[in-house]
Order: C-alpha cells, then structure tokens, then sequence
C-alpha cells in the first residue's frame, strides 16, 4: 500500500438503498477523488458497529433508515467512540426531507445533503470537509498532548461496591461483585445477577468509569459482562462472538468491534 494510501482521508456510507448507496459513492469519487470509501452499511445498527470498528474520517448517513435513523447512529458512534484521543468522525445527513436540517445541525452535523444530491452541492460539502479535517489535523498534535496531561492529571473515578436499584419504593444496594452483566435500557440500566434483574437510574456510560475494567468487560454498544460470569466463548462465521454465561440460560452476543477481546492464547 502506497504513503498516500495510507494518509487518504476515509469515510463510511450508510444507506438502506443499494442504489442510492452506489450512487452516492460514484458522486463522491468525482467530487473528492482522494476519498476513500472504507465501508457501506444497509442500516444505522450497521454503520454504529462498522464505523467503530474503521474509524472513518467521515460519515454519510441517511436519515430515515428501518430501526436505528442515521441521528440515532450518530449519537450512538459519539458515545462509544474509543476514548483515546482519536477524532470523531465528521457527520454528513443525507435526507429527502429538509425538515430534519434543523435537527441534523442539533447532532452537531458538519454538512447535511438533500436527495437529490447534485454534483455542486456534493462538491461544495466535499470542500467543506476538507477544510474542516485539515483544521483538525492542524490542531491534532496539540489535542494529543492535552488529552495526555488531562488523563495523568484527572484522578480515576472511585470504584462501585454497590448498586443502588429502585425496587418498589425502596432502594436497594446490590453488591456489583454479584452482577452478571449490565445493559442500557433507555435512561436506564438493566442489572442483572445469577437470580433476579435490577433497574438502576444511570447510564451505561455513566457507570462504566466506576467499574473494574479488568473485570467488567464491554462486549457490545449496549452490554457489560462481568468475565467471571462468562463460561465459553464462541466465535460466529459474522465475525461476532456468542457467550455462555455459567449461571444464567441467555446467551450474549459480543459485536465485531470488541470481538478481539475473546481469542485463544
């Protein structure tokens, strides 16, 4: 592979309509021949898992896509984005309807398309992007070093004993060494143990800090297992990875993304 190769910016197309996605491609290999498409997702949940596992440079999502929207995945990528210094990716809405424009820019879109896309709106977002990737490459030394003498400086959130779960109009403490897994539900999160579930009012963000990373492993956008719960791992012809737990009967199933973490030694 070729320095340029290397050093090409890259993006991520996601578009439930084979052709549209085709043609969107063909358009931006005009307007922006340096452009390297990396991946092309049928769905939201597909271009959340694809662009995780890429890191594209850009995202061209549709809007109105079945299950997770182009908006959801976008807000899905920002929250699970890995926390090491590496820049978002730049979010392009691409929409038949302009009025989502308005909450385009809410996400905190550096473009958005109308369908039809012509060739000199597509060229004018191209230039846009550029611009805005070589502010940010400018910038990324200096954001590097930054994030490096925040994370030395910033002390480590203390770490959770307890739960506290609404049960009823009490509360009760569970003990997280006998949680089996987590999973975010909304505005909330699903604790469940070897006996019963348990719902406690934080996000799965909020409470991935204050857990042993050691211990407490992300298996998917949405799932924490304790790895001691977890009995056999079993790798799937997709690319994912299925887990026996020891004592619950459900299966959970870890994403492309953080399949890595369950290979023979």
């Amino acid at each position: 592979m070729t320095d340029t190769a290397l050093t090409a910016p890259t993006a991520l197309i996601a578009e439930d309509e084979p052709l549209l996605a085709d043609n969107l491609r063909a358009e931006l290999a005009s307007a922006w021949p340096a452009l390297r498409i990396i991946a092309q997702a049928g769905s939201g949940t597909a271009a959340v898992e694809l662009a995780l596992l890429h890191r594209p440079r850009a995202c061209f999502l549709d809007i109105r896509m079945p299950g997770m929207t182009g908006l959801e995945a976008a807000q899905a990528i920002t929250e699970d984005w890995p926390a090491d210094g590496s820049a978002l990716p730049l979010f392009v809405f691409v929409t038949a309807y302009d009025q989502y424009a308005l909450q385009a820019f809410d996400a905190a879109a550096a473009d958005y398309l109308l369908k039809p896309v012509t060739p000199e709106r597509l060229a004018r977002c191209a230039e846009r992007l550029q611009a805005r990737l070589a502010l940010l490459e400018h910038g990324a030394t200096t954001l590097a070093s930054l994030h490096q003498l925040l994370s030395q400086a910033v002390a480590p959130a203390p770490r959770l004993r307890h739960l506290q779960a609404a049960v009823g109009d009490a509360v009760e403490l569970v003990p997280v060494e006998d949680i089996v897994y987590l999973e975010a539900a909304d505005k909330y999160v699903r604790a469940v143990t070897a006996q019963r579930d348990y719902w406690v009012r934080q996000s799965l963000r909020e409470l991935l800090p204050q857990l042993d990373a050691g211990r407490f492993w992300q298996v998917h956008r949405s799932t924490v297992v304790h790895i001691d719960a977890v009995a056999r791992a079993q790798r799937q012809e997709n690319g994912t990875v299925l887990l026996t737990l020891r004592q619950r009967p459900e299966t959970l199933t870890v994403s492309r993304v953080h399949a890595s973490r369950f290979k023979p030694q």
